[in-house]
Order: structure tokens, then C-alpha cells, then sequence
């Protein structure tokens, strides 16, 4: 494609991922491309029963497109057309900010260590997010049961929420559930501002020969909220990639990558940062029968016992993009995309 793009999407959509993707490729022929994201669903500008982004999170989608048209079709000059090739709403601050690229370059990638005592189960257990990894090796052990899964409660859904609820939701009625572990960090000291592709790195074992993660990031208020931000899932069969599928040993202990979404989301000082570690989110995602047969034609299903471990040895953690527009002193260390992780370079 050689013509000028404008894309527009929403944080609750479900081709946010696919818009930022396509912009990327899209910006390295040259500046001319430009992308919006807002606070919103699949149809855009849309607001959330419940929920309010402030008096800026809409925005006049129909008069910038004609601005867009004008510009390339009728040479005329426009605010839209110009400025900064990226303009993304970041939640929480409630506010519009724009940027030279995607990802920005002022963004670094900090991992938040999984922490626990051997009972992450709901959010009653004990499932922690620390800046440094645990000295000491722990595991966290649920029964994930296809008959039963995770049900979805909102998140980047299409398309008609009179069909199924989308959006952000407060999620303590599936935290309670003894399938899902949650881990959380104390209350923010500082305000941190989250901005691009959130990755959770697992180390993990089951018993079945193929199984699903599920990873969700959740923005927990003083008053207990907790507000779904991005989800996502991983099928282990293809963890090391979408084209190569091999089945798991069971027992084994395997490093893998859940790449749970995009997000713009500002952590006010006095909230929690929490990670929702599970096997389902349906009917978000299919059930994984955990056969690892086909799945399109299985008609088993089979209890996998699953296991995530972390500590010094085998230290799963989040990876979140903060965005730093001036020094943190609480951010010790922040890596690059692409640079391992280890205990003691996060100290």
C-alpha cells in the first residue's frame, strides 16, 4: 500500500494489537502515516457504562477523516493532517499525548517479579509483585478444568456488547475464583505510566501435553477495584511459534512468553498493579481440551494440573512499558526489549 494511511482505534478493541502492528510497518516508508487510539471499544468514541475517561476521551473521528481527505485528495492544509504521527489517550491521567513513533522512544520495559508463598489462589492469597526477584525458588499450583473455565468479564471484545459486555470491568468476582492466581503490588508510592505491549514471562509446568496461559493486567483502586487493562493467551503448543507446533512434556518446567496486550494507563499513586495468571478466559478464547489433539473436532476433555514457578531460579515476571518523562528513581535498572532478565540485574 502507497497511499497515506490514517488509522483510528480504541484500547478496548480487539484490533488495537493489529493497528499498532500495521502502523509500525507503515511508518518505517516514511512520516506521512498517522494512528490514533482512544478509550474505547470496536465502534469508536463509544462510552462505558460506569466508566468515565473525562471530558477529553472522545474525539471528532468524522471531521478529522474529512480533514484527512482534504489534505491528500484536495491539498488543502489541516491541524490533523499535521503534527506528530501518533496520538494515543493514556487512561488514568485522562489525557491525549503524542509521539514521534510506536513504539515511543521514551519507553522502557521494567519487570515486576512474581512473589508468593505457594498460595496466589484469588485475591485473598498471598501472590505478590516485587521489583527484585524472591531469593528462594516458589511454585503456585491450580486445576484448570475445560468443563469449568475462567468466563470472560469485558476486555477488548468485538463487536456488540448487548451480545457480550466489553470493555473495563472490575474483576474481583473472577479473582475470588481458586483457578485464577493473583499477584499484586503494594499501593504506588509514585504515579507510573504504563504505554505499549505488556508481556508476562512464566515459567510453568503441567500435567497435560498442551494447555493455555492467560494473563491479564489489572489496574486495582484504593477502594478494591480492579479494572481489566489488557489480556491475552498463549496455546503452549505453539510457543515457540504460530508455524512450529510441539507438544509439552509433562512435568517439565518450561520458560514461556504470554504476550498479554497494549495499553496506555497511567497507575495513580495509592493503586496496585496486579497480574491474573490462569488457563481460560472464555468465551474470550476457546477451551483448550488439554488432549493435545486437534482441537477443532475433540470431543474429551481432560483436567490439567498446572504449576508456575518463580524465585531466584525461575523468575517469572511481568514485563511493563513505563514511560519515562523524566527520571524514576524508584525504576532501578529498566531493560531494553531483548535483553535478558535475571535476578540480579533487576536488583
Amino acid at each position: 500500500m502507497k497511499v497515506p494511511v490514517f488509522i483510528v482505534g480504541g484500547w478496548y478493541d480487539n484490533y488495537v494489537e493489529g493497528d499498532l502492528k500495521a502502523f509500525q510497518k507503515l511508518q518505517a516508508r516514511g512520516p506521512e502515516d498517522r494512528i490514533l487510539i482512544g478509550p474505547w471499544p470496536h465502534n469508536m468514541s463509544i462510552k462505558f457504562p460506569g466508566i468515565d475517561f473525562g471530558p477529553d476521551s472522545s474525539a471528532p473521528i468524522r471531521t478529522y477523516q474529512t480533514q484527512w481527505f482534504d489534505r491528500w485528495l484536495r491539498h488543502k492544509k489541516a491541524s490533523q493532517a499535521g503534527g506528530l504521527p501518533v496520538r494515543v489517550f493514556v487512561m488514568g491521567e485522562n489525557r491525549w499525548h503524542d509521539f514521534h513513533q510506536w513504539p515511543p522512544d521514551e519507553t522502557a520495559s521494567v519487570p515486576y517479579f512474581l512473589d508468593s508463598s505457594g498460595h496466589a489462589n484469588t485475591l485473598d492469597g498471598d501472590g505478590g509483585l516485587r521489583r527484585a526477584a524472591a531469593p528462594q525458588t516458589t511454585r503456585d499450583e491450580f486445576v484448570y478444568d475445560p468443563r469449568d473455565p475462567v468466563p470472560t468479564r469485558g476486555g477488548a471484545l468485538c463487536c456488540n456488547p448487548k451480545v457480550f459486555p466489553w470493555g473495563p470491568m472490575d474483576q474481583r468476582p473472577v479473582e475470588r475464583r481458586n483457578d485464577v492466581l493473583v499477584y499484586t503490588t503494594p499501593p504506588l508510592r509514585e504515579d507510573l505510566e504504563v504505554l505499549g505491549r505488556v508481556r508476562a514471562v512464566l515459567y510453568v509446568a503441567t500435567t497435560a501435553p498442551d494447555t493455555d496461559l492467560t494473563a491479564k493486567l489489572v489496574d486495582v483502586f484504593p477502594d478494591g477495584e480492579a479494572r481489566n487493562l489488557a489480556d491475552g493467551i498463549l496455546r503452549l503448543r505453539y510457543r515457540k511459534s504460530l508455524e512450529q507446533s510441539e507438544l509439552l512434556q509433562p512435568g517439565r518446567v518450561y520458560p514461556v512468553t504470554v504476550d498479554v496486550g497494549v495499553t496506555a494507563n497511567l497507575f495513580r499513586a495509592g493503586h496496585r498493579i496486579r497480574l491474573e495468571v490462569s488457563s481460560s478466559n472464555f468465551p474470550r478464547f476457546d477451551r483448550n481440551p488439554n488432549t493435545g489433539r486437534a482441537i477443532a473436532g475433540e470431543t474429551e476433555l481432560r483436567v490439567a494440573h498446572q504449576t508456575i514457578w518463580h524465585g531466584a531460579q525461575r523468575p517469572s515476571h511481568l514485563l511493563l512499558p513505563v514511560l519515562r518523562r523524566e527520571p524514576l528513581t524508584a525504576l532501578a535498572h529498566p531493560h531494553r526489549p531483548g535483553q535478558k532478565v535475571t535476578p540480579s540485574s533487576a536488583r
